[in-house]
């Protein structure tokens, strides 16, 4: 294919700095010190002080809400978009919270921040906001709000490594943060994800549930100590604190995830340069160019029709697919989650109706690969055969 959505994200010293190790006599293949390296290499790279590497973005946030729910185990409200993988939101149902959905920007494709402020009440536990496709989601009026309302924020950053809000790492502003290392990502573990956060206690909580609640997984002696005197009569070894998970890596994803994290800066530059080309050659009377691109590390090249126009959009998929031009319809997830089975019954039939921004994401958008090693000459024809439409 021509123009697929990823293309050679795991390269030759990856895979050299995998085989070297596995080229010892007695190779430790689970989780171990190249682990407990990357956690800490990422920690400096985002800006933060604890990081817990796991399988998947899925379970990074999985996890991040049982840590809410340690805090709130009444329940409550979480506000999350309606453009988001369905990870997000699952999760939040998972752990015994009802989500609220909040429509969103449509230059940053993330929730409206005036719709946040109104949507919050005294039955809001946290606003999980996701940075969609390595735009910018967060704004100073929404990060003083929350403090100031002492509403935590939880950031999805799965979509958008090395992304910045006044030039500090998306990531770093959340009280907890997620990130996902699956191949079509900014980098690549294979399948991996990251739990990001400056409080200690997360961090403590995070590595126990990462791995069954078994207590000796904590990495404060204090946390130990206080496990093994309430409970006197247990193995010291073998002290479940939660009926948590095993989302545990390996080895060989912590080798990964070190050896991408070294050029994850320069594939970040890359990808915002092919943006920005690719916004200034596509036609902008058929197609949005209005993105907020400051700080933006784009994901995906966004195409989104300025206007509803069902004909356009038949003529722009066949051309795509003759063309061979892979891509998604909808955009992250697959357009408005609202629409979803899993949600029948728990939002009204006619709910998708209230978030008009995302319903026009779910018709009229689509995304289209972005990479570090795309070409100029492929983006000026990729955008010719899409103002051909």
């Amino acid at each position: 294919m021509p123009y697929p959505l990823m293309r050679n994200n795991v390269l030759r010293e990856d895979l050299d700095a995998v085989i070297e190790h596995l080229r010892q006599d007695d190779p430790i293949l689970t989780q171990g010190a190249n682990v407990k390296a990357f956690e800490a290499e990422w920690s400096a790279w985002l800006g933060v002080r604890h990081s817990v590497f796991v399988n998947s973005g899925a379970s990074a946030n999985l996890l991040t809400m049982a840590i809410l729910k340690l805090r709130h185990p009444e329940g409550g409200e979480v506000i999350v978009p309606p453009l988001a993988w369905v990870s997000d939101i699952a999760s939040v149902l998972q752990n015994g919270f009802a989500p609220v959905f909040v429509d969103i920007d449509p230059r940053s494709l993330a929730m409206d921040t005036a719709n946040i402020l109104a949507t919050i009440t005294d039955r809001t536990r946290a606003v999980f906001l996701t940075h969609v496709q390595g735009f910018d989601g967060l704004t100073d009026r929404l990060l003083s709000e929350l403090q100031q309302r002492r509403i935590p924020l939880i950031e999805d950053v799965c979509e958008s490594h090395g992304a910045t809000h006044g030039g500090r790492k998306l990531g770093s502003f959340g009280w907890i943060s997620n990130f996902s290392f699956y191949y079509a990502h900014h980098m690549s573990t294979i399948e991996g994800g990251m739990i990001c956060t400056d409080d200690p206690e997360v961090y403590q909580q995070a590595r126990m549930l990462r791995s069954h609640g078994m207590v000796r997984e904590a990495g404060d002696p204090a946390v130990h100590a206080a496990y093994r005197s309430a409970n006197p009569d247990l193995n010291p070894d073998f002290i479940f604190a939660f009926p948590a998970y095993n989302v545990r890596n390996t080895e060989i994803g912590g080798i990964l995830g070190r050896s991408q994290l070294k050029r994850l800066d320069g594939n970040v530059k890359r990808r915002t340069d092919n943006l920005l080309r690719f916004l200034d050659h596509i036609d902008p009377k058929k197609y949005r160019t209005d993105f907020k691109i400051e700080g933006s590390s784009n994901y995906a090249f966004n195409l989104i029709l300025k206007r509803p126009d069902d004909e356009l959009v038949e003529r722009l998929m066949k051309v795509m697919r003759e063309s061979g031009v892979e891509f998604r319809r909808g955009s992250a997830g697959g357009g408005n989650q609202t629409r979803q089975p899993y949600l029948k019954g728990i939002v009204a039939n006619d709910y998708h109706r209230a978030f008009p921004e995302a319903e026009h994401i779910h018709f009229y958008g689509f995304y289209i690969g972005n990479f570090p090693d795309l070409r100029d000459d492929e983006i000026d024809r990729l955008c010719a055969i899409l103002n051909a439409a």
